[in-house]
This record gives C-alpha cells, sequence and structure tokens, in this order.
C-alpha cells in the first residue's frame, strides 16, 4: 500500500517537472474541462448528497455546485492577471534595479477534505490548486461516500491520473499519506484532526492549509430587526441540518429582546419545515449514528424552546432551540455540528467579548445590530476568522472575500484570488542593472557608514 502511493506520488511529480501546468491555457483548459463536467453531472451530484445524508436538491446546488462553479470561473476570467510578475518599489539605495515578485506554483498537493460540504469542500481547494500549476491528490471523507466515489469520476474524466488523482478510503489510507512528502497539504475537518495534519507536515516541513472549525457566536442586540434576524439566523443554523463549520453555533441575545427573539424562531422554523420537519424534504440529516449520539445527548440539557424531537432510525433531530443554557454546560463544551441552538441572554457587550476571548477564536463571528458604533467595536475588539452583520453564512459565498479561520479555528485561507495565493509560492527577484555599479556597498568602506547615516536621520 505504501508502495502504491509512493508510486502515485512519483508519477505526479514527473508530470509536474514536464513543465505542462505552469502553461496558463493548460490550466485555463483544465479547469473548463472539470467546469464542462460539473455541469453535465450536476443531476449526480446531487443525487449523491442526497443518499449520503438526505441533502435536498436546492441547497445542494446552491452551497456546493454553484460555489464550484464561481470559482472557476472566477480563476479562467482571471487567470492571465493573476499569474503576471507583480512589479514593486524598490528603495532608492539600490538604484539602478527593480524588483518583482512571481508567482509560482508548489508542485504535488494533497487536498483532504470534510464530509459536511463533501464536493465544494473538495472541488474549490483543488480549483485553487490547479489554477495555480499545481500537480493534486484528492483524499475525500470516506463519511460521504456516494460523493467521494463520484468526485473519483469526476477527476478522472477529466484529467490524467499523474496530473490529479483523488484517493478514495479512511484513515489508513490518510496515514499513509501523510507519511509522504507533498509540496503543500491542504486541508478541512476537525482541530484535532487538523493537529495530526499539521504533526505530520511537519516532519517534512511541508507548507499547509488548515480549515478548521469551533464555537462560531451569534450576538443580537436589542436594536436589531427581530423578524429579520430570526429567520436569517435560522436559515444560517438549520442549513444542511446545522452540519456547517461557520453555522451560529450558540446565540447570545440581549436581556431585552429574548422573548420576542424565541418567538420569531418558532415561526421562522416552523414556515421553513412546516409542523413535522422530519416530513420536509427541504431538511437534512446528521451524517452518521455516532454524530446522532453526540448530538442527541446535548438534548436533555435547559430548557427546550421549540424542537427536541429525534429519531435514530433515520438520523433526524429536529430544529432545536434551547433555553438556560450556561458556559459550562456539556453542550458549550465543543462545537456542536448539529441543529441545536443554545441560548444565553445578555446585558452588557463588553461582558460578551470578554467571555468570547476566554475561549479559542472563533472561524465566525455574527452581530445583528444597527448601532454601527457597536458594529465596529465587535468588528475591532474581536478576533475570529470572518463573519457578517446582520445575516450569517454569506460570507463564505462571496469569491472576492478570503475565507479562513484565526488561531484554533485555522491557519491560512482561500476562495478566489486567494486560492490562486495560498497555492502559489510569491518569488521575489531583484534585477541590478549593469549600467551603473556604485561602490557604495564594496569594501573598504572607509567613511562610507557617515554617508548612510544621513540617508536615516
Amino acid at each position: 500500500m505504501v508502495s502504491d502511493y509512493h508510486k502515485i506520488l512519483e508519477q505526479t511529480r514527473e508530470f509536474f517537472l514536464t513543465g505542462k501546468t505552469k502553461d496558463v491555457e493548460f490550466r485555463i483548459n483544465s479547469l473548463k474541462k472539470l467546469r464542462q463536467t460539473i455541469t453535465k453531472r450536476n443531476q449526480e451530484i446531487m443525487g449523491a448528497l442526497e443518499k449520503d445524508f438526505g441533502k435536498c436538491e436546492f441547497e445542494t446546488f446552491a452551497t456546493e455546485i454553484m460555489s464550484s462553479l464561481d470559482e472557476i470561473n472566477m480563476a479562467i476570467r482571471n487567470l492571465h492577471s493573476w499569474v503576471k510578475p507583480r512589479k514593486v518599489r524598490t528603495p532608492l539605495i539600490h538604484f539602478k534595479a527593480s524588483s518583482r515578485i512571481y508567482y509560482e506554483p508548489f508542485g504535488t498537493v494533497l487536498v483532504i477534505s470534510a464530509w459536511n460540504y463533501p464536493f465544494q469542500l473538495t472541488m474549490n481547494p483543488l480549483i485553487g490548486a490547479l489554477a495555480a500549476g499545481n500537480c493534486c491528490i484528492v483524499k475525500p471523507s470516506e463519511m460521504s461516500p456516494n460523493t467521494s466515489k463520484l468526485m473519483a469520476e469526476i477527476v478522472a474524466e477529466c484529467f490524467p491520473e499523474d496530473y490529479c488523482t483523488v484517493v478514495e478510503g479512511g484513515v489508513e489510507e490518510t496515514t499513509l499519506l501523510l507519511k509522504e512528502k507533498f509540496d503543500f497539504i491542504h486541508y478541512t475537518g476537525s482541530t484535532r484532526v487538523g493537529k495530526i495534519i499539521a504533526r505530520a507536515a511537519a516532519e517534512h516541513l511541508t507548507p499547509v492549509a488548515l480549515e478548521m472549525g469551533g464555537k462560531s457566536p451569534c450576538i443580537v442586540d436589542k436594536t436589531a430587526d427581530i423578524e429579520i434576524s430570526a429567520r436569517r439566523i435560522a436559515w444560517g443554523k438549520f442549513m444542511n441540518a446545522g452540519q456547517t463549520c461557520v453555522a451560529p453555533d450558540y446565540l447570545i441575545v440581549h436581556r431585552d429582546v429574548k422573548d420576542a427573539l424565541l418567538k420569531a424562531f418558532k415561526e421562522r422554523i416552523h414556515n421553513f419545515y412546516g409542523d413535522e420537519p422530519e416530513q420536509s424534504s427541504d431538511y437534512c440529516r446528521i451524517i452518521n449514528q455516532k454524530h446522532f449520539d453526540r448530538l442527541s445527548s446535548f438534548l436533555d440539557q435547559g430548557t427546550i424552546i421549540t424542537g427536541g424531537k429525534a429519531n435514530r432510525e433515520n438520523l433526524y433531530i429536529e430544529p432545536t432551540i434551547i433555553d438556560d443554557i450556561t458556559w459550562n454546560d456539556p453542550v458549550m463544551q465543543e462545537e456542536i455540528f448539529g441543529p441545536i441552538l443554545p441560548v444565553m441572554e445578555y446585558q452588557d457587550l463588553t461582558a460578551v467579548i470578554d467571555m468570547i476571548h476566554s475561549h479559542e477564536k472563533p472561524l465566525a463571528l455574527y452581530f445583528f445590530s444597527k448601532n454601527k458604533k457597536d458594529q465596529k467595536k465587535i468588528i475591532h475588539d474581536v478576533s475570529f476568522g470572518g463573519g457578517c452583520i446582520n445575516t450569517t453564512i454569506l460570507h463564505t459565498g462571496n469569491p472576492y472575500l478570503p475565507f479562513g479561520g484565526v488561531g484554533n479555528s485555522g491557519i491560512g485561507n482561500y476562495h478566489g484570488k486567494w486560492s490562486f495565493e495560498t497555492f502559489s509560492h510569491p518569488k521575489s527577484i531583484f534585477d541590478k542593472s549593469l549600467m551603473v555599479d556604485p561602490k557604495l556597498p564594496y569594501p573598504p568602506y572607509g567613511h562610507k557608514l557617515k554617508f548612510l547615516k544621513m540617508m536615516y536621520r
């Protein structure tokens, strides 16, 4: 098995050394092939996600397929300008010279993706890696087997195996891959596994981008539009049955509007999914029994405002709002990653910020308020990967914004041009003219130090 993976890696290295991937037109044509195949097989993609965890066609198209097509289209439109060497200023003391930054591909990239948005979390980093001129080995999650199998078919249909290939399997396969020396690793998943990836990469001094998670707070102050806030929070939380790395993990609402917001939540959930969300074709399922058991253990905490039903047989957990939760409850000790929203109240925003600071830096933060001063305070005072004002999730869907975490929630970022830069090495080139050759830098130095000091007065 080890020799098989080593052979695959050697083949991709040999392909990279041919120089084909450095040609911009080769990259664009590769992305066009991928776009054509995704478009042609989009119904199969939607079917695979429905089989894996009951994801409805609309959510699959909107959050998976559209996202990847947007990334491809942006790369195709802009790649010629992205790859151009970027001229930067050169200090006068170095006259006569010029300085430029050249973006070169790393070489062979390993993409390890997650199960919760299995298509876009695989394709989007792959698109960035190919746009930057790399060869790729892709390891999708074994927890979404139907989607993984289909992605392997799509990649095989689009690309030669020694240029880009998919390795299916579980922990054993990932462990064996990590023993090999890659030029770059992009990982999406839990912080626990991210640390394992980082340790393995460190053995080879391989650079990494780690897209992880954390407990992303959602804060609603007393100036917020309650109806809109409830709708947008419920949408962001219960999409994909809460199995979204940037979903609002917990809610902190000002005491003065708490009752009104909880009432509005109940109405919005009913509007979204009807009297029986279990019967709704628009509501997703939990990925497997292990995650179901972990999530259902949270249902006996606090006071359930709405929801609370669960069915292990079909991996259903009702959209649930839980009140009377404290920071010490088990539901607040880990990322929830499911359709359960704990609620806490506050009076002083500074105290909320202090409490967030006492925990790991979150991947996302959402603040609902009409108060511009407090909006700026949150953005300025709290460290988090990215977020939204008066909505949820949508910052991840804008390819003009970088997406990534900070601290425990991630290292590096991607999407749009940031994907290209993440998967590229910025090579610095200083070009010195032969027309003049000042004697200042060369020994003997004599009184030259006085001249240097004069320049830096």
